[in-house]
């Protein structure tokens, strides 16, 4: 059911939808602003109050706006310097917490959209078709959203349109907004490059997202491939991705939790890699609470291979360096699962905050290894 946001303007009591892909709830202090404030008195009243901002100014001031506000956040929330060292987990811990405290000061700062989709504001762009793809089709209600929020529905927009060139999937992948884009490509790479297994006709993606690996698997020969996830844009999002890459003969994307019905020679997982709590619905591209979608895979792996069959699972240790999980948990959970190490394929991370040594996790992210493990059934005692 949708929450409205109500406030006092002109003397008058309005209301109005209130949208925040976070989940967070409508803020009860909302004030007025336009053009007369400026980004140093706009950032003291996020700072020192509990208020949010409804802009009703100029949009193009409004963008400037948040650029410079986003530079003071940067610098407020960055780490301390000559801050004592502390365990990796700690530095995780304290970074994803000014992350989020970041995110919510910037969150403040408010848009109004009309019910149309229209902003009423001067020198608005057109924002109807990203907020269509990102909301659906308007419903006659007009609502109140972070501009933050808004600017990334216009930039997955733009991201949509131009799609991520992905040689190993023979075209373009195009992510949809709050689907997780393929623009880290040595997990693709591996998956092109690893051996398949002999008569592999069928092949299982599970947790397919953007379609992106199920796209490879096709473009490398495998004849069907059944891809699942379980949230509705991460499956529009692969169904349009396939339907573009001329691959809808091959692959077939279906809703489930995990795994679809019966066997397969090839299934695969890339699984969020982090076993932390998700701030948003996009998180969940990256974070895995309890590692439940990691262990499920892992768990049911074995009754869903034919004999002789593989799983892949792609995995970066990432959480290993930051101590939030062991390989020795890993490879307890492997084990448990019925399920033996065939090889394993590594690669580095090549993507900037890898050699960026201003990142606060960058010791970790300076040692990680990306994997494709291959995995199989046990081999029973006494068996040959």
């Amino acid at each position: 059911m949708a929450q409205s946001i109500h406030w006092q303007e002109g003397g008058r009591a309005l209301a109005a939808r209130w949208r925040s892909e976070a989940g967070l709830p409508p803020p009860l202090a909302v004030e007025i602003g336009g053009d007369s404030l400026g980004a140093d008195e706009i950032w003291r009243t996020l700072l020192n109050t509990d208020s949010h901002l409804l802009w009703r100014g100029d949009w193009v001031h409004a963008r400037h706006l948040m650029q410079a506000l986003t530079r003071r956040a940067d610098r407020h929330f960055a780490p301390p310097r000559g801050q004592p060292e502390t365990s990796p987990g700690e530095t995780f811990a304290r970074h994803r917490q000014r992350q989020g405290e970041r995110a919510a000061l910037l969150g403040r700062l408010l848009i109004p959209v009309n019910a149309n989709y229209k902003l009423p504001l001067r020198r608005a762009q057109d924002v109807g078709a990203a907020c269509r793809e990102a909301w659906g089709e308007p419903d006659g209600m007009a609502s109140v959203v972070a501009l933050r929020e808004l600017l990334a529905v216009i930039s997955a927009r733009e991201w949509r349109k131009k799609g991520v060139a992905v040689t190993a999937a023979g075209g373009r992948i195009h992510p949809h907004y709050g689907v997780f884009s393929p623009v880290r490509g040595e997990y693709v790479e591996l998956v092109a490059a690893a051996p398949l297994p002999a008569d592999c006709a069928l092949a299982f993606d599970i947790g397919t997202g953007s379609g992106v690996l199920a796209a490879v698997l096709a473009r490398r020969g495998v004849a069907r491939v059944i891809a699942t996830d379980n949230a509705p844009r991460a499956l529009a999002c692969a169904r349009d991705n396939i339907a573009r890459l001329g691959l809808s003969g091959q692959v077939d994307v279906i809703a489930a939790d995990l795994f679809p019905a019966g066997l397969a020679p090839l299934i695969l997982c890339n699984p969020p890699w982090l076993p932390a709590e998700p701030s948003a619905p996009i998180e969940y591209a990256i974070y895995d609470p309890d590692s439940r979608l990691l262990r499920g895979f892992l768990a049911g792996l074995a009754a869903h291979l034919t004999p002789g069959g593989e799983g892949w699972l792609i995995l970066s240790d990432l959480a290993e360096h930051l101590g939030l999980r062991r390989r020795e948990q890993l490879l307890d959970w492997i084990a448990a699962a019925g399920l033996r190490v065939l090889d394993r394929l590594d690669t580095r991370p090549r993507h900037s905050k890898a050699s960026d040594p201003n990142d606060p996790l960058h010791a970790a992210r300076a040692a990680e290894i990306t994997a494709l493990w291959r995995l199989g059934a046990a081999v029973a005692s006494g068996d040959p």
